[in-house]
């Protein structure tokens, strides 16, 4: 579609460029900087595919286990291989599983496939807890909490609950303006796990800091057309953000910072950084760097 034709589509209020795509693999692991990625019901392609439980079933996350965040995932042609430090690399198969089980995250029971023995090793050694790999179970239905998305039904993997996570740029450099003036080091945006991330088009007006959480359906010009992306959810915070993800240690500074200026009356007063979203159109369409996005704002 030409530019021209997706400009004609609405009077956008903004106008934006994905500058950053990210994918994670597994659940609470390291993610992966991607040029490009498919837009499926549950999100960006494997995307939460899988995630590391306990022996009872039980998700595993950075909350308890910062050394996740040093698991570093590649997915090539036929597998997934997983590196971390002190370890010998994990090849995982994209197209192998093995036995079914039933796992939970957060409230939800979920049908998945335990990933073996020798992936349940690896874990359990770098983890230093008993974990096995399991990944989701494609024919399983999760959805999102239909207080947020309505009538539509938002798919969701593993992630927490919702299939996107779009943040744009001016609010990481708004957060890290105020942690330099506090004396604080700058974060990367790593800290806070996003799908997509927003920047200023080249020649229209500036993006204001979290103007993703003013921002009506994002439409996104694409060569199958347009995606149509609905931001339905401020996204709160855990301690996950404190946790830099070079290092996997833990300090308050980010969310003491955030603490500041982004409790949300929406989510009775949580902390709030970025919006999740749910795809409403383009399905199987191709996400990728440098794509126009239009949206209005939604008062």
């Amino acid at each position: 579609m030409s530019n021209l034709a997706f400009d004609e589509l609405i009077d956008f209020d903004i106008s934006a460029v994905i500058s950053g795509l990210y994918v994670y693999p597994i659940k609470s692991c390291a993610g992966v900087a991607v040029q490009d990625a498919l837009l499926t019901e549950t999100g960006l392609e494997f995307d939460r595919a899988w995630m590391v439980v306990d022996d009872q079933g039980a998700f595993l996350t950075q909350r308890e286990f910062p050394r996740m965040a040093l698991i570093q995932p590649q997915i090539k042609h036929y597998e997934m291989v997983l590196r971390a430090p002190g370890m010998l690399a994990l090849h995982v198969k994209l197209d192998e599983v093995e036995a079914p089980v039933r796992v939970q995250v957060w409230d939800d029971s979920v049908a998945a496939f335990d990933m073996g023995k020798v992936a349940a090793q690896w874990f359990s050694d770098f983890l230093g807890t008993t974990a096995r790999l399991v990944r989701f179970d494609p024919d399983h239905k999760r959805v999102s909490d239909r207080q947020w998305t309505g009538e539509v039904e938002g798919l969701n993997q593993f992630s927490d609950g919702f299939p996107l996570l779009v943040i744009s740029q001016a609010s990481l450099e708004h957060l890290n303006a105020r942690l330099t003036a506090a004396g604080q080091a700058a974060v990367s945006m790593s800290r806070f796990r996003p799908n997509i991330v927003l920047a200023t088009l080249p020649g229209s007006q500036a993006l204001a800091p979290h103007d993703e959480d003013r921002m009506d359906v994002l439409h996104i010009s694409t060569v199958q057309g347009v995606v149509q992306l609905k931001p339905v959810k401020p996204c709160p915070r855990c301690p996950i953000p404190n946790i830099d993800p070079l290092t996997a240690l833990s300090s308050p500074q980010v969310g003491d910072m955030l603490q500041s200026y982004r409790a949300d009356a929406r989510l009775k007063g949580a902390l709030t950084f970025g919006m999740n979203a749910i795809p409403l159109a383009g399905i199987d369409h191709q996400l990728a760097l440098g794509q126009r996005i239009g949206a209005r704002y939604r008062f």
